[in-house]
């Protein structure tokens, strides 16, 4: 069986252009080695068209052989050093990138995210498994996604991971230095991954895909250098050169400061990908026009959050203008309406922005983010509140701001739950594990009669509705006359022509 398994992934590889006929043997001799064969039977084994089917006959061989454990990280680290085996080298994989670049920046990039998939660093059979739909909402269609593409691990890995020495290197999962390392239980392996250097800014940026891909060609550029993130005039200047190097790619980058902010603050990077937002259609609800800009089209996006959109065919022109708003923003304060530069020494407020190519012009989103906390509001004032935690309690980050929502993945086995404790009748305060949805779950019930056919349905509108919400909180300035008044005397304070 062994046999078989490795001439269908050779077989693969080749299909994929991960290999050339005349590596086949070469390729099958390393594999032979990483499983600690004695013997192999070459045979006529051609792949079948299920990678995972294949990787996981291998890890279950590995098992039995005692070379590995049987557990989740095990299996992923060892089916990763496999495919490792079959990824070419990064100055052929970057050589091949700038061929095809020369004909055409989003040739280059479809075969680059082909390419990922094709290695398994994308593990298109666990995204696919990602729960998504789209719900209505007055600001357009959004984006709902529960996310199970990134396993959890055993409680026999966390364990281990926690006696474990602590390395160091890579010193995140965002330094080039993963490019090829084996990884450990407590890191992921990286053997089959590859990245494309780029200069933004005259920097040495890298391009590389995200592994646990929330949208299409969900891309991540990163600094050469571990540096922590941060919202500054340069940020917008590298922005707008990546989506000059790469036009039908977006880009934008998290806060740099927590609550408001993403997952990881250790590393200068920044996401884009082919793909449109809800928030990238909403239309300008109010022009303006800032004082030395005539030149620079601005306006208050139709948008929960806060933002403004500027537009320009000069690039330093649009990096001029969001700096002088990120520098006004970062000293602004309005006790009036709850805006707060900083208390206690502590700073507030940052910006989420985000870059776009509209034609000849270039095109950039400014998010006003403040991460103020209350007695009343712990976890942030423009942070999703208390009534929708049981939903969504984690920060809301770059790509959830654009209208994609990006919802743990114990909600499936929660909804699954609430759905046949509600169909069978059961009160669902007898439910311990619904005990956090119970009093939505209640108004849901008064709201609607649910069938079998309709109940699914409905749970997903009604999360659609809930993640609409947590976006109102995060808006620092509502949609509300109230409101608008008070953003109006924000872009005032920047200067209005």
């Amino acid at each position: 069986m062994i046999n078989t398994l490795i001439a269908q992934l050779v077989d693969y590889a080749q299909k994929e252009g991960l290999i050339e006929k005349e590596d086949r043997i070469y390729a099958a001799n390393r594999l032979i080695e990483a499983l600690g064969l004695l013997s192999y039977t070459p045979v006529d084994a051609p792949f079948e068209g299920d990678l995972e089917k294949v990787l996981d006959g291998i890890c279950d061989y590995a098992v039995e052989q005692g070379l590995i454990e049987d557990g989740v990280v095990y299996r992923d680290l060892f089916d990763t050093k496999i495919m490792g085996l079959l990824t070419p080298m990064p100055h052929e994989v970057i050589r091949r990138f700038y061929s095809l670049y020369d004909e055409s920046p989003q040739k280059a990039t479809d075969d680059y995210y082909h390419f990922s998939r094709a290695t398994n660093y994308i593990r298109t059979y666990r995204v696919a498994k990602d729960l998504k739909w789209v719900t209505k909402s007055r600001w357009g269609d959004i984006d709902i996604t529960i996310n199970l593409s990134k396993p959890e691990k055993d409680p026999k890995a966390i364990a281990a991971a926690k006696s474990a020495p602590q390395v160091g290197y890579p010193k995140c999962l965002l330094c080039v230095e993963n490019e090829g390392y084996s990884g450990h239980i407590s890191s992921p392996a990286r053997q089959n991954h590859r990245i494309i250097p780029i200069r933004l800014n005259d920097e040495d940026w890298n391009l590389q895909y995200s592994p646990y891909v929330y949208y299409n060609e969900h891309c991540i550029a990163f600094s050469s250098r571990h540096t922590p993130m941060s919202i500054r005039r340069e940020t917008f200047t590298k922005m707008l050169d990546f989506v000059d190097l790469f036009p039908h790619y977006f880009i934008g980058s998290n806060a740099d400061l927590p609550i408001v902010g993403g997952s990881i603050l250790s590393h200068d990077h920044m996401q884009g990908g082919h793909y449109t937002f809800a928030m990238e259609k909403a239309p300008i609800e109010k022009e303006l026009s800032f004082a030395g800009f005539p030149d620079v089209s601005a306006g208050i996006v139709d948008w929960p959050m806060s933002v403004i959109r500027l537009r320009c065919a000069d690039k330093r022109r649009l990096v001029a203008l969001g700096d002088k708003i990120l520098l006004a923003w970062r000293s602004y304060t309005d006790e009036q309406a709850f805006v707060f530069a900083q208390t206690n020494g502590e700073l507030h407020s940052t910006i989420t922005p985000i870059a776009r190519r509209r034609g000849t012009d270039f095109e950039l989103d400014l998010v006003l983010r403040n991460n103020i906390t209350t007695e009343e509001y712990p976890l942030g004032v423009y942070h999703p509140h208390p009534a929708y935690h049981h939903i969504k309690k984690e920060n809301i980050g770059l790509i959830e701001v654009m209208g994609l929502a990006v919802l743990p993945a114990r909600l499936k086995e929660e909804m699954q739950l609430l759905r046949d404790t509600i169909l069978s009748g059961k009160d669902v305060d007898s439910v311990p594990a619904l005990a956090s949805h119970a009093p939505w779950a209640k108004q849901l019930l008064e709201t609607y009669t649910f069938t079998e056919e309709n109940i699914t349905d409905i749970l997903h509108e009604e999360i659609g509705k809930v993640f609409v919400g947590v976006l109102c909180d995060a808006g620092v300035y509502k949609c509300t006359d109230e409101g608008r008044a008070a953003f109006l005397r924000f872009c005032a304070s920047v200067g209005l022509a």
